[in-house]
Parts: C-alpha cells; sequence; structure tokens
C-alpha cells in the first residue's frame, strides 16, 4: 500500500504515456493476408442460347452494361412471381435463421473491440471477525480481542497492453467472420428465391400439361362416342370401342395424378414465403413465356457477384488473422494494472481521505514451457487456412460449372424446343390423316390409337421442355449471383455498428 498521492498520480500518468506509446508502436506480428489465386477461365466454354444474342445480351467484352440488378426474377415480367419473391426475405425462417446468425456475429465484434479498453471492476466488502482472547502469534495476551469490522472498498483497471497485434487481429477475425455471415444471408436469400422460382415454374408447367391432357380427354371423349356409333352401325369392331375406352380411362387417369405434383409445389411455394402450406392457393395457367435473355459477362466477374464465393473468401480472411494471432503467443504479454479505494477497520471512517488505498504498475508475463502446446495450435492455424482456401476455390469451380451447366441446358433445350415443336406439328397432321381414314374405313382403330398416343406424348415433352427451360434459367441467374455484388459487403464500420 502506497500513501504518497503525489506518486501515484505520477506513476498512473507514466503508465497511461507507455500504453499509449505501445498501443502506437506495437507490431503485428504473424502473416498479412492477401486472397489467395484462384482459376478463372478468360471465357465460357459453352455459349449462349440464340435468342441471348438475337436479344444482344451477350457482352463479354462489357459485362457490367447488362448484369443484372436487384430484383432479378422481375426480368420474367410475373406480378405473381414478384409478390411471393418479396416475402422470400422478411418471412422465410431459414433466411430469418441466417440474419439473426449475421447479428450474433456483429456482437461477436464488439465483444473484441472491448479489449481495446480497460476493464475496470469493483468488490466491496464488509467483514466481520473475532481474534481469541488467549494468545496472539507471539503468544502474548491479546489486548484487542474479540469481533470487529474490517471495510474495503477498491476500484481496480486492468489493461492487456497489444505489444503483438493480438487483440486487433482478433478483433479483425471478428469482422471478416461477420462479413461472412452476411454473405451467408445473402446466398441463403438467393438460394431460397431461386427454389420459389423454380417451384413456381414447375408448378405452371403442371398447369400446362394438366390443359393439354384435359383438352385431350375432351378429344378422346368424341373419338369414343365416334367409334361408339361406328359399332352401332357395324362398322367397328367391339375391339375398337375397348381401345377407345381404355385410352380415354388412362388419360383421365393422367390428368388426376398431376394433382398430387401440382399441390405438392404449392406448399413448397408457401412455405418458402413463410406461409403454412394452407394459407396459398395459386391461380392454374400454363407458362405462357419463354427464358428472358440472362446478362451472363465475362468469367472473372464471377469472383465478385457470387455471396457463397465472397462468404468464403472472408472465411479466409479470419483464418488468416488466427496464424497471425497464434504467432503472437510466443511473445510476452503485458498487463497494465490500478488499484484505488478506501480501507479501514472503523465504518465511521471508512470513505474518509485517510483510508484510501492505491497502487499501480506493469505486469510481464511469458510462457517459459507448454510442451510444444503452442506450436501445436500455431500448426493448427495453419491447416485450418488451408481448409479455407481450398473451400474457396472449390466454390469458384463450382461456380463455374454452374454456370457452364445452364449455359449449355438453354441453349441444347432451346434447339430442342425448335425441333420439339416440328415433332408436335407432325404428330398433329399425321392424327388428322389418320383419323380421316379411320372414318374412310381405309385405316384400322389401332393406327388411330398410336398416332393420339404420338401426338399427345409430343405434346406434353414440348411443355416438359418449356418448364425445363424456364427452371434452367433461375438456375442460370442463381449460378451468376442474382444480381448480388461483392461491393454490398459491410464494412468494417458497419459491422462494429450497434443494432442490425
Amino acid at each position: 500500500m502506497i500513501h504518497n498521492d503525489t506518486g501515484f498520480v505520477k506513476t498512473l500518468r507514466g503508465v497511461a504515456l507507455g500504453s499509449a506509446l505501445l498501443a502506437s508502436s506495437g507490431c503485428m506480428v504473424g502473416p498479412k493476408y492477401r486472397r489467395p489465386p484462384a482459376a478463372a477461365p478468360a471465357a465460357y466454354k459453352e455459349q449462349p442460347p440464340a435468342s441471348f444474342k438475337e436479344a444482344g445480351e451477350w457482352k463479354p467484352a462489357q459485362p457490367n452494361d447488362g448484369a443484372i440488378r436487384g430484383k432479378w426474377w422481375e426480368i420474367y415480367k410475373d406480378p405473381v412471381l414478384n409478390a411471393l419473391e418479396e416475402r422470400v426475405a422478411i418471412s422465410n425462417q431459414n433466411v430469418l435463421a441466417a440474419e439473426a446468425q449475421y447479428r450474433e456475429a456483429k456482437t461477436v465484434v464488439r465483444i473484441a473491440r472491448a479489449a481495446y479498453w480497460p476493464t475496470g471492476t469493483t468488490a466491496p466488502a464488509v467483514t466481520s471477525s473475532r481474534s481469541p482472547s488467549s494468545f496472539t502469534n507471539n503468544g502474548q495476551v491479546s489486548q484487542n480481542a474479540g469481533a470487529r469490522g474490517f471495510y474495503n472498498l477498491p476500484f481496480a483497471l486492468n489493461y492487456q497492453a497489444d505489444l503483438w497485434g493480438s487483440i486487433r487481429r482478433t478483433v479483425n477475425a471478428a469482422t471478416a467472420t461477420a462479413q461472412a455471415s452476411e454473405a451467408q444471408l445473402e446466398n441463403a436469400k438467393l438460394t431460397f428465391q431461386a427454389e420459389l422460382a423454380q417451384d413456381y415454374f414447375e408448378l405452371h408447367g403442371l398447369d400446362g400439361g394438366y390443359r393439354l391432357l384435359d383438352n385431350t380427354v375432351q378429344s378422346f371423349e368424341k373419338y369414343l362416342v365416334l367409334t361408339q356409333n361406328r359399332y352401332a352401325g357395324g362398322i367397328a369392331s367391339q375391339g375398337d370401342v375397348a381401345l377407345a375406352e381404355t385410352q380415354l380411362a388412362t388419360t383421365k387417369a393422367q390428368l388426376v395424378d398431376i394433382g398430387v405434383q401440382r399441390a405438392q409445389f404449392e406448399h413448397a411455394v408457401a412455405v418458402l414465403t413463410g406461409n403454412p402450406p394452407s394459407a396459398l392457393a395459386l391461380a392454374a395457367g400454363p407458362i405462357t413465356i419463354e427464358p428472358p435473355p440472362v446478362p451472363v459477362g465475362v468469367p472473372s466477374d464471377l469472383l465478385e457477384r457470387r455471396p457463397d464465393i465472397a462468404g468464403f473468401e472472408r472465411q479466409m480472411a479470419a483464418a488468416n488473422e488466427q496464424i497471425g494471432i497464434a504467432q503472437a503467443a510466443f511473445y510476452p504479454a503485458l498487463t497494465l494494472s490500478a488499484v484505488f479505494g478506501f480501507e479501514s477497520a472503523d465504518f465511521g471512517k471508512w470513505l474518509t481521505w485517510p483510508s484510501r488505498l492505491w497502487s499501480v504498475g506493469p505486469q510481464m508475463a511469458e510462457t517459459l514451457f507448454d510442451a510444444g502446446r503452442r506450436h501445436a495450435v500455431l500448426d493448427e492455424t495453419r491447416a485450418a487456412y488451408d481448409v479455407t482456401v481450398a473451400n474457396y476455390r472449390q466454390t469458384v469451380l463450382t461456380a463455374f460449372q454452374q454456370v457452364e451447366d445452364n449455359l449449355a441446358a438453354l441453349r441444347v433445350l432451346e434447339n430442342e424446343a425448335r425441333a420439339q415443336d416440328d415433332a408436335v406439328k407432325a404428330a398433329e397432321r399425321s392424327l388428322r390423316i389418320t383419323t380421316d381414314q379411320y372414318k374412310g374405313g381405309i385405316a384400322s382403330y389401332l393406327q388411330v390409337i398410336t398416332t393420339q398416343s404420338t401426338a399427345l406424348q409430343n405434346q406434353i415433352t414440348a411443355v416438359n421442355i418449356l418448364t425445363r427451360r424456364m427452371t434452367a434459367s433461375v438456375l442460370l441467374v442463381e449460378a451468376l449471383g442474382g444480381g448480388w455484388d461483392a461491393s454490398q459487403l459491410p464494412t468494417p464500420k458497419e459491422v462494429q455498428a450497434h443494432g442490425k
């Protein structure tokens, strides 16, 4: 205990000045972060569909001129889809969970930043004790035997100087992790928005199939009446009637079965928008548009347009900081402490100036032997960093694959759709000819059944191809990042701010 207050003030000033100098001159041990390179081809292997080029949306030289912006689903010009997509970001429970995780990560940054400042504590204590009346420690009779009180009110400040950058790296790591969490939030939005759009187009693709089968059922009912009339007139056989009845019943069964799949897609859309399945009913209607052109750009832009890539890149930055933190553990730690308070055995004199106490001083601590623990921790952080690098590069490769896959799908399916349209027209023409021949007694009803099946199958295939083209379009938009850009990541200052 020191009672010279002038010495206390001078010592405290010296410690404060030394702390400031240490904070300003402290170095940061460990590697400086540089984003590792990832393989990025100069151009995509797969070419876009002809419709993209015809619309002028294939601009590899200046990709940002026509880049997708903001609400990417609006390129489909469907008000119902637009309204559903708006609800994903505010009502989808998985998105809300990702948003809460981002807020949690931001709080971790504030916790880490608290280490920049001293920690102030107090531990008031009031104790009573009684000394034995027989002997003191030296064997003499105690003159102060009996119960007495003891009153203590200390205030302590402790500050760990960031000599080697451990605290700064901890804050940087927490900041990068929070940025990665925000990128994961954006990726969750994109994932579930894209899933909703796919389910939406799958549902309306089924509506197109339903309309086709419903029209076919009406047509087959007319064929059944025709066959029954011909049988009544002695022209057709009972076998022809049975064939017509079988064809009609089979098509009706297919029509009913579509209802199961449609209900499942409708339920999925409801859940994606944060609603129970019973709360949503989508009006029936076939797909009436073709996939709109999607600005693709050049491969190097993909590294900045995908939130999942940005998230893994931020994880690499955080892992790099952990290496520096592990290296800082090899150096001594400096802790500055100061205590001021009051202590007295007399309650009436407890908070008086003569009862004051204080102490102040630095403390150095260094681990001399830990059986290789710090080296093992350092090796662990380096291995963990290598894991994040591999994850980042794999995510980049997967992103390029997804773009290439869906460019190929759109191109091939567009060509297939054109060929299928020709097949549908040829099958319908064949059905008309065979029907006329049947009515004229030239063809059998088995030939009619065969041409009917061929025409129906080709029509169903055409509907399915259009549905696949729409879902491939959505997948391409998702693969390109959905209009997101790395510049939308929150800055360190935004991450460290209070609130959402």
